[in-house]
Order: structure tokens, then sequence, then C-alpha cells
């Protein structure tokens, strides 16, 4: 089994969008998941409604999220972080209870203390 690569929703976009320019037409699955990724992708598909998705961003903080001890052994709750963006205790927590990842608040704020110099 290869090694999975995460990307945001704003890369899909980019790729869909290619695939268009190369082919001239895309699949119905294609279609939609194009449409989900510009929605997502946008400010107003993220849950603050006011942080637009960025690869780069993306990447950076995907990265700096993968150095914290609880948190690199899941690089999948990473990239769920990074996409999202969580800047507050309470949507942070859902996103890491999700894979049972034991966190107290201070290290919850630490983390969020990395989202916010990533993407404010």
């Amino acid at each position: 089994m290869g090694e999975k690569n995460f990307v945001d929703f704003a890369t899909v976009r980019d790729k869909l969008l290619e695939a268009i320019e190369r082919r001239g037409e895309i699949s119905y699955e294609q279609t939609m998941a194009l449409q989900h990724a510009e929605w997502k992708a946008s400010s107003s598909g993220h849950p603050t409604g006011d942080i637009k998705t960025d690869p780069a961003v993306y990447g950076n903080l995907f990265s700096a999220l993968m150095e914290n001890e609880k948190l690199m052994q899941h690089p999948e709750v990473c990239s769920k972080i990074a996409e999202l963006s969580p800047l507050n205790v309470a949507d942070l927590r859902v996103i890491v209870a999700s894979k049972r990842i034991a966190m107290d608040t201070s290290e919850v704020e630490e983390v969020i203390d990395v989202i916010k110099q990533h993407v404010l």
C-alpha cells in the first residue's frame, strides 16, 4: 500500500479544472466533486465563513500540525484540521475526537495558536 497524499479542496478544484482543459469534459461524478470543491474552497464553504482555502497555507499548516506529538500519528486528522482551520476549542475537539485523540485544553489551545499563525 502506497503513501497517502492529503490535499485541500482548492487543489482538488484546480486539478479538476485542469482535467477539463486537457480533455474538454469530465464525468458527472467529477463535476459533482468540482462543484463541492469550489464551494468548500471559497470563504462561504468555511465554517466561520471568513477563511478562503489556499493550497500553500493548507500545506504549511498540515506540515506544522504533523510536528505535534499527539497529531503526528494521525495525518488524516491533520489534513482535516488544516482544511477546516477551526479557531475555537469546541470545533477542534470534534475533529480530534473522531480518532479518540486525548488532548487537554492547553494542548488544544496550542493547536489553535498554530492554526491562527497560518490562516489569520
